[in-house]
């Protein structure tokens, strides 16, 4: 099993968060498949502020079409209003891995793990999790 270090090295490359935890088959111990995609939760305080900065950053890792056409308000907008509060960065490939990234509003994570509101999120930590970044105040 790959160390906290290891796991959170897509991290280098984002702006910061306030919560990131890895979840599913890539954190099973029988696990031996070094191609599998890595998954992350993203908690952030301020999404729309969050996609701004990594849109600076790393534009690829977004669809084209809503990267140009809306950026990150539009993205913002669509998770909350459409979707249920998370947008998925998916087929993320970095230093020869592949990643998916959901980001968050820490309010909205926080009430999906504790009521199931949306059981969207807190369906996803069924799974095997490791909590790689905790600075929620």
């Amino acid at each position: 099993m790959e160390t906290t270090t290891s796991l959170g090295s897509l991290l280098k490359v984002l702006p910061p968060v306030d919560f990131c935890c890895v979840y599913g088959s890539s954190l099973h111990p029988n696990n031996n498949d070094k191609s599998s995609m890595e998954d992350y939760i993203l908690g952030v305080s301020d999404p729309q502020q969050w996609h701004s900065e990594n849109l600076k950053l790393n534009r690829d890792h977004y669809a084209s079409w809503m990267a140009s056409v809306g950026g990150a308000k539009l993205i913002t907008k669509a998770a909350d209003r459409i979707g249920v509060g998370v947008h998925f960065n998916p087929f993320v490939s970095w230093n020869n891995k592949m990643y998916k990234y959901g980001v968050v509003r820490m309010d909205d994570l926080v009430e999906d793990i504790l009521s199931w509101k949306r059981f969207y999120l807190s369906g996803r930590l069924q799974k095997p999790v490791r909590i790689i970044v905790d600075n929620r105040k």
